[in-house]
């Protein structure tokens, strides 16, 4: 098995609300945390784009950046804006193929850790998961925003567990099943618990407790598709 990271442990100290610490580094050097001929997997800071928007104002984005050292680097999927952390891109045409194939199969574990408002409530499984189970669609009115719609929403699921609580906040680790724009942010705020510092989702009272969107992607698990050898990536959670 392949395996990288850094050091993060997965061990949560238990303490008062975590801080997301000043205004997100989206300037910063770019962080590879993984480099082969197939692939990149890169550590996207919180407040950087995935791939370029309209306008000339958002141009800047992790894409581009990766690009000016890689010119064969090409996406492979995306991190919301606000969200930090891992995102494979594949080197080649062939190779984001593949990639792409293996996101839609199903065959990429995908991990988050995120902390939401309120003490959330054990789940009732011997495992420790509890999963939510709601349909999303794009909330037309509102776009971007995504809502729960039990009519005509595509199905969406997220697994989740306990990981350390305060008083009034929860940490989590989150998998999502399916990949839905915003799904992990309108599951939590569907079950009562925003996730702290969301500007799109959370009130305003959550919102301000932190000073970023407290959501990263640590930790991501795939068969190498040009190897078949497990490829296992880490990367540390910066709250």
């Amino acid at each position: 098995m392949i395996f990288l990271g850094s050091n993060y442990d997965g061990v949560v100290t238990a303490g008062s609300l975590p801080s997301g610490g000043g205004r997100p580094a989206a300037a910063a050097p770019l962080r590879a945390i993984h480099v082969d001929a197939h692939c990149l997997v890169l550590d996207k800071p919180a407040d950087l784009l995935s791939v370029p928007g309209r306008g000339p104002d958002k141009q800047d984005c992790l894409a581009s950046r990766a690009q000016q050292q890689w010119p064969d680097a090409l996406v492979v999927h995306r991190l919301d804006m606000a969200t930090s952390g891992l995102l494979i891109m594949a080197r080649g045409a062939a190779m984001q193929r593949a990639f792409s194939h293996a996101f839609a199969q199903g065959h990429v574990d995908k991990r988050y850790q995120a902390v939401v408002g309120g003490r959330m409530l054990p789940a009732a499984s011997a495992d420790g998961w509890g999963e939510i189970d709601l349909p999303l669609a794009a909330d037309w009115p509102r776009r971007p925003l995504q809502r729960v719609d039990t009519a005509q929403g595509r199905p969406s699921r997220t697994r989740w567990r306990i990981l350390d609580q305060g008083a009034d906040w929860t940490r989590l680790e989150l998998a999502p099943l399916t990949g839905r724009t915003h799904q992990l942010r309108v599951h939590l705020q569907a079950i009562g618990h925003p996730i702290l510092g969301d500007a799109l989702y959370a009130q305003p009272a959550e919102r301000e407790r932190a000073q970023r969107l407290l959501l990263h992607a640590f930790s991501l698990r795939l068969p190498h598709p040009a190897t078949g050898e497990p490829l296992a990536v880490q990367a540390a959670v910066p709250f």
